[in-house]
This record gives C-alpha cells, sequence and structure tokens, in this order.
C-alpha cells in the first residue's frame, strides 16, 4: 500500500494562473489528477501557479503537455479566428452600426 500523500509530483509552473487552470483542465480532461498550487496567498493576485500530479499519472502528463502547441502568438490565433470563434454576430454588429451612423 503507499501512501498517496508522498505521491505528488511538480509536473510544470506558469506565470500566470489562467495558463496553469488552462492546463489543468486538459489534463482532467483527459482522466489525470491533478493539483493546483497558487504562487499567492492574496485571493485574486495572478501571480502564477504550479501544477502537481501523481506519481502514475506523471509519465502521460507530461506527454499531452509537451504536445501543446507554443509557437504560435495570441495574434495569429486571433487572426485565424472566425467572428462566430469569437463570439461575435455580424447581423448585431451591423444593426448596432447602422443605428449609430444615423
Amino acid at each position: 500500500m503507499t501512501n498517496q500523500v508522498d505521491n505528488w509530483h511538480k509536473l510544470a509552473r506558469y506565470d500566470t494562473n489562467i495558463q496553469g487552470e488552462l492546463h489543468a483542465n486538459l489534463l482532467r480532461n483527459n482522466g489525470i489528477t491533478v493539483s493546483l498550487q497558487a504562487l499567492s496567498a492574496i485571493p485574486g493576485m495572478n501571480s502564477g501557479i504550479v501544477l502537481w500530479v501523481q506519481d502514475e499519472d506523471l509519465a502521460q502528463a507530461q506527454r499531452i503537455l509537451d504536445n501543446i502547441d507554443t509557437d504560435t502568438t495570441a495574434e495569429t490565433l486571433l487572426d485565424n479566428m472566425s467572428d462566430a470563434d469569437l463570439g461575435i454576430n455580424t447581423a448585431d454588429t451591423q444593426i448596432n452600426r447602422g443605428t449609430q451612423d444615423s
């Protein structure tokens, strides 16, 4: 019998909480148990986060994170997204522009 408390391994550290939470959710969606450790005790402080995983999930979690495309800049991602991807309804935008021009 193993002691689950001692089987946690540091997987990754992120400079922003949102990036860490996104990657944690990706791992959870793949059946991996993830623990998050905020780098600040102040609620709402975006100081970064550390992801921890169980020993038996470490290799799989690392493979998943290694396959994330990090070469694409945010501007390129936004340029390649359509209005629908961004949640913009072009019909509403045209109506609003029409009333503003009046």
